[in-house]
């Protein structure tokens, strides 16, 4: 086994300490049993996080438009379930696949261009799916959104109960199944080529790195990700409305990650406790301004730098994690 493989087989090994910080995630439902709703709200940020950090912090793709295949995964899930079946396992996989398929056909947006286009282009791309939706509302619901989306009972024993703990056991749980598999993903030889490809994109051609098919792959699953974002959202609200293709969906996913950290998976899941606990807190204290203090934060963690702001050692060794 050559060195680079042993340095990947290395980093992806679980460490000690992760597997009670998963375990207490998943007892946290039931722990905090009234703050269900919004561990519930955490989960799906941080599996949203996650999926954009894959072709931000790893293949340095910008994008402002990761709220497109947030909203195909909801709508498609909600009315997987309203009119065809109430199944929430096959509604989540119809919300990824079809996902999967957007990202797929709006890869190709992100091939050519400079890093402004392709903000510019993907942010295009989320504001026409908005409209498409907007306008289809006798199917879409319109502005008033999709409504009546009942669930059935997760794996025919657990009811989506008003509490949410159902839901958020659901949510960790889909959470932790994908960190799993993109931790496997990111520290494989194809995870160090798109590493490659971040850090210059012609030097990778040069050593003969195929940038454009990976590139497809990676934006693919990412979509797909975040298609499981949005298909868990409409699943555990039973709504789904033109919100979640809104250009903020993107710019707070973009916050998470600033806050947490890009090229590091648990850079997403602390991103999104940060960010949706502070929402949380001050919008109870100040529900006009909260924006403001969150934006205050944000310019001191960028001046300050977050390594100041937490203990150097905790940082170095989460990020040699992944």
């Amino acid at each position: 086994m050559s060195p680079t493989q042993n340095l990947l087989l290395k980093s992806g090994r679980w460490k000690l300490w992760e597997f009670p910080l998963w375990a207490l995630a998943l007892a946290s439902p039931f722990v905090l049993s009234s703050h269900a709703l919004i561990i519930n709200e955490i989960a799906i940020v941080a599996l949203f996080a996650l999926s954009l950090d894959l072709i931000l912090g790893y293949t340095g793709i910008v994008s402002l438009g990761h709220a497109a295949f947030f909203g195909m995964g909801a709508y498609s899930a909600a009315l997987f379930a309203k009119f065809i079946m109430p199944d929430p396992l096959l509604g989540l996989a119809v919300g990824v696949l079809s996902a999967g398929v957007l990202g797929a056909l709006c890869s190709a947006t992100i091939l050519r261009g400079t890093d402004l286009t392709r903000l510019m282009v993907t942010l295009g791309v989320g504001l026409i799916l908005m409209e498409i939706a907007n306008k289809m509302d006798w199917l879409t619901g319109g502005a008033d959104g999709l409504q009546g989306v009942v669930m059935g009972p997760l794996l025919g024993q657990f009811e989506f109960d008003l509490s949410g703990r159902t839901s958020a056991c659901y949510s960790i749980t889909i959470l932790l199944l994908v960190f799993v598999m993109a931790r496997r993903f990111v520290n494989s030889p194809f995870g160090a080529t798109l590493k490659a490809i971040r850090d210059n994109r012609l030097r990778a051609m040069a050593i003969g790195i195929s940038v454009n098919s990976r590139l497809v792959v990676v934006y693919t699953l990412a979509a797909a990700l975040a298609g499981a974002a949005g298909a868990l959202l409409a699943q555990t609200t039973g709504f789904a409305s033109l919100d979640v293709f809104e250009f903020h969906r993107s710019a707070d996913i973009m916050l998470v990650l600033v806050i947490g950290g890009v090229g590091w998976l648990y850079g997403g899941v602390a991103g999104a406790i940060v960010f949706k606990l502070m929402q949380d807190a001050i919008s109870s204290i100040t529900p006009q301004y909260w924006t403001f203090w969150i934006g205050l934060f944000l310019v001191v963690l960028v001046l300050v730098g977050r390594e100041r702001l937490i203990r150097p050692w905790t940082w170095r060794a989460g990020r040699s994690e992944t």
